[in-house]
């Protein structure tokens, strides 16, 4: 393949990713960094955040994920529990690549705790 065939599908299919349905379910994660991932069905449950909360302070250099699109009242608990804890944490705003929706749905993923830099040994919850 020539360097100009390369040029051009780089810029009309952008950079190849690796897992990219995969980075996408987990919130731009690797299913093997992933330490516990909750839907928005699950991040519903108000029972949940204790159990996150008990994962944070277990993993405490891991990383929360959380779907930006969820209702405010939701990720204003987590989000308290990330300020209360000093927990690392990123909002994502990705729109979904591969079904166009802009709602999120219950089985969406809502929360992703993961570590950034290494694959995990034994995940929490999946």
């Amino acid at each position: 393949m020539s360097s100009v065939e390369d040029y051009i599908k780089k810029n009309v299919f952008g950079k190849p990713q690796l897992k990219p349905d995969e980075k996408n379910k987990f919130l731009g994660n690797f299913a093997e960094r992933v330490g516990i991932a909750l839907t928005v069905a699950q991040i519903k449950n108000l029972d949940n955040v204790a159990t996150v909360e008990k994962i944070m302070k277990r993993y405490p250099k891991y990383h929360l994920y959380l779907n930006g699109k969820i209702d405010s009242y939701l990720m204003d608990e987590y989000l308290k529990l990330s300020v209360k804890l000093n927990y690392k944490f990123t909002i994502v705003m990705t729109a979904p690549v591969r079904n166009g929706r802009k709602e999120v749905t219950d089985s969406d993923m809502g929360l992703v705790i993961a570590d950034e830099s290494k694959p995990i040994n034994s995940p929490v919850i999946l």
